[in-house]
């Protein structure tokens, strides 16, 4: 099981498997001395835990993952989880120290050369300035991320930027719109064959409630249906 099949089946929505495959795959490279491998079983562990809300175990897993990768005195393998304790800070509300986390593991992407990471992360730490009450700050980390995949070509990410509208948007008071980019997510989620990861379901969850609320399941219906009719360029650009 290589690092992108274990994270492919995570990315498609199938937990079960990626525990099973990640225990197995900790016992391998604990027999063989691979510290790497033990890393990447316990990083998928502690994913699959996040999904699951059970941010206590997440952060058990992804403390123990990132002691393995200090140990073994390698910075590539130290990223994966220091990622996860952002994310387990950002969803447990604790906004300030999700925001320390995300800077730090930008640097190290930046460190190590991983522009599509370091793009990720600067996502991520878009939605903690959000949800520090920091809109301006906020929306220029979307637009600047939004920029960079069209720009760099990184079309995988692009349900991740419906998210990111919706969310902006819900947080502008601005349903109609929020409705819309929900509509374009889940089409762009399900043309890639993936499920939002934890994180992004949240926030997408959170602005579906505050669009269906405002707006009432007729217009709400409406205004996603068009959204999910638009493409990338005419529903993000």
């Amino acid at each position: 099981m290589t690092e992108n099949q274990l994270r492919a089946t995570f990315r498609s929505g199938d937990s079960a498997t990626v525990r099973r495959l990640a225990q197995a795959e900790v016992e391998r490279a604990r027999a063989a001395g691979d510290p790497a491998g033990e890393v990447e079983g316990l990083y998928a562990m502690a994913r699959v835990a996040l999904r699951g809300d059970d941010l206590s175990r997440a952060a058990e897993l992804a403390q123990e993952a990132l002691d393995v990768a200090v140990r073994a005195g390698d910075r590539r393998i130290e990223e994966r989880p220091r990622h996860v304790l952002a994310a387990v800070a950002r969803m447990s509300g604790d906004n300030l120290r999700a925001r320390d986390l995300y800077l730090a593991n930008i640097a190290l992407n930046e460190e190590l050369g991983r522009p599509e990471t370091v793009n990720s992360e600067y996502h991520n730490l878009a939605f903690v300035e959000l949800h520090l009450g920091h809109l301006d700050r906020a929306r220029e980390l979307f637009a600047e991320g939004r920029a960079r995949v069209f720009r760099e070509g990184y079309r995988a990410f692009i349900p991740y930027l419906g998210v990111a509208a919706a969310a902006m948007a819900t947080a502008d008071g601005d349903a109609e719109q929020a409705a819309r980019m929900i509509g374009f997510t889940d089409r762009a989620y399900a043309a890639i064959g993936q499920v939002p990861d934890p994180d992004d379901a949240g926030e997408l969850a959170n602005a579906r409630t505050a669009a269906e609320k405002a707006l009432g399941p007729d217009r709400f219906t409406a205004a996603y249906e068009t959204g999910a009719a638009q493409s990338p360029e005419e529903a993000l650009r």
